[in-house]
């Protein structure tokens, strides 16, 4: 026998429905409307005022799918391993974020486990897995997931992420889960028909927004906690990454994300590991990293999208849409973001017609994760084109060092580190024709208004699409992306191995450049990172101090006797200074 117990407080009957068989339910605090019942275990659901039976909105497990019977888990049943893990802390690390799906063939959470020993060998501290909640079909990017306390079946469901995890910790590895507080999937969200766990007090682009401060929010914002709280604590997570924040409409004095980084570091000094938030916003705002006793949510970093738009003007030229305002002057941008954190901090957005943003503090670097590609930079073009379908390997290695040397936290996205040629595309696997029809024509339409035909837009319900952004293991062993791959290991050791080229403080960062001649210094202590863009002659640099040793070389370089250096076409080095 279990207890079964469930928040619906609009309805005036609710049965459990057990393998077929109905089973009574009686309310626990009268109008608060929580229900409850005795029955035996099995797989099961809840019947509203006579209604079909319904998933469990905190199913732990939904082995038939989104709108499938719920299923109980024992969590005290998993074996871990008895290896010690006392966590992984965010700062000084670096971040690898992936797709279950996609890295490798299998795309289960067992394969994914087996390319560990490579992300161990590149140096990376953390895992950031793309969102595995319950969706429907086998294939997504997960951010139109339901059910958020349970893990897709396809990859491996809770016992597939469980051994993800302990395999992770075993290697040294901490794992960090990306949630989605701010909408449910179109399909298989079957939470408007237990309470108000949505209102019409605000709108965001997916519709009613999630209930956070209008009636009957205390038990929503709970619901949204205890699923965080079950991730880390169940799942032995070591963090989060919480998607689009800025879509969180909440009026309340205390904000959600106040309220659940706070139950966070609780279960943290209960645990005895350090856990973690990172939030994903594009409000430029540093109170949603600041602490909470200064008036801050609280959250431990947040995704620096100026930094990626700044790298990728400097890199690309691309100046369409919001890359117009750092593409204006790119190495002044990327300057700006490497010592001041935003280009936008108070300034004018043209992409947003208005001013945005706010200074962030010189002495919070690792506040931000920066990086050069993510899913979204990448899977959010038409094509999925990552950096090296259009970049030379001496540019992406002039990028890979400005994020990897740089006073940020440094992320990285699956396959960047040998320059994959495979690209990331946008693709859905909607079991309703009429949902996956319109995915199909609206991203059709969306892209035909930058002059994209049709049929170059891959369709997203194609399983073409899926297989063209799965890995390909055999690259690495060959040219140029062994060589690439080479130079990421190098960067993170040499992050590693000298303090000043993980030291947070933006204060510290002085960065010299020359548009016309395309090149950029890095000062980080002794430590300099000299880019070269240019793609003809090669370009001497005049150094502050005496050249005195290069740490790490990717293209060609020789220092004159007079201290500075020469470095030839589309080359980057770290170099030591006196």
């Amino acid at each position: 026998m279990r207890t079964y117990r469930v928040w619906a407080p609009q309805a005036g009957r609710v049965e459990v429905e057990v393998d077929g068989r109905t089973h009574p339910m009686a309310r626990t605090d009268g109008a608060g409307g929580w229900w409850q019942a005795d029955a035996p275990d099995g797989d099961y659901g809840f019947r509203l005022d006579g209604g079909p039976a319904l998933p469990d909105p905190r199913s732990p497990r939904q082995p038939a799918g989104p709108d499938g019977p719920s299923r109980p888990v024992d969590h005290a049943a998993f074996r871990w391993s008895d290896v010690p893990w006392r966590g992984r802390a965010l700062p000084g690390s670096v971040v690898y974020e992936l797709h279950v799906g996609t890295f490798t063939p299998a795309g289960t959470f067992e394969a994914a486990a087996e390319r560990l020993d490579h992300l161990v060998a590149l140096g990376v501290d953390l895992v950031e897995l793309m969102p595995v909640c319950p969706f429907p079909g086998r294939y997504g990017w997960g951010y139109d997931g339901v059910s958020p306390w349970a893990v897709h079946e396809p990859y491996g469901g809770p016992e597939g992420l469980k051994r993800f995890v302990d395999a992770a910790h075993r290697r040294g590895l901490g794992v960090v889960l990306d949630v989605v507080h701010n909408h449910l999937g179109p399909s298989g969200n079957h939470l408007p028909l237990y309470g108000p766990y949505f209102t019409d007090r605000h709108h965001t682009p997916w519709g009613a927004a999630v209930n956070l401060d209008a009636p009957g929010s205390d038990e929503v914002r709970a619901y949204l906690i205890g699923s965080a709280l079950a991730w880390l604590r169940d799942y032995r997570l070591d963090g989060l990454r919480l998607d689009a924040v800025h879509a969180l409409a909440d009026d309340r004095a205390r904000p959600f994300l106040e309220e659940l980084a706070e139950e966070v570091e609780k279960l943290a000094a209960a645990s005895g590991r350090p856990l973690f938030l990172i939030a994903e916003s594009d409000l430029n705002d540093p109170r949603t990293t600041a602490p909470r006793q200064a008036g801050g949510l609280g959250l431990t970093a947040q995704w620096s999208d100026d930094f990626h738009h700044a790298l990728h003007a400097l890199l690309t030229g691309e100046s369409h849409g919001y890359y117009a305002d750092f593409a204006a002057d790119p190495y002044a941008a990327c300057a700006k973001t490497l010592t001041r954190g935003f280009l936008h901090d108070g300034t004018w957005s043209s992409f947003r017609g208005r001013s945005h943003g706010r200074p962030f503090p010189a002495a919070y670097g690792h506040r931000l994760l920066g990086y050069l590609q993510t899913h979204d930079q990448v899977g959010n073009r038409a094509a999925g084109d990552r950096l090296s379908a259009t970049l030379t390997p001496g540019r992406l290695a002039a990028g890979a060092a400005l994020v990897l040397t740089s006073p940020f936290t440094p992320m990285l996205f699956m396959g960047e580190e040998w320059g994959a040629a495979t690209p990331w595309q946008y693709f859905t696997d909607h079991t309703d024709p009429g949902l996956a029809e319109a995915v199909r024509q609206g991203r059709r339409r969306e892209f035909a208004e930058h002059g994209w035909r049709p049929e170059d837009v891959p369709d997203p319900q194609a399983r073409a699409t899926v297989l063209a952004s799965v890995l390909d293991w055999s690259e690495p062993e060959r040219e140029p992306h062994a060589g690439l791959l080479d130079w990421y290991r190098r960067l993170i050791r040499l992050r590693r191995a000298h303090p000043e080229l993980t030291d947070p403080d933006l204060g510290a960062v002085r960065v010299d450049h020359d548009a016309e001649r395309q090149w950029l210094v890095v000062h980080r202590g002794p430590y300099r990172v000299v880019v070269h863009l240019g793609t003809a002659a090669p370009c001497r640099i005049a150094l502050d101090r005496p050249y005195a040793g290069t740490l790490a070389l990717f293209g060609d370089a020789w220092p004159e006797s007079d201290g500075s250096l020469h470095l030839a076409a589309e080359s980057t080095a770290v170099v030591r200074v006196d």
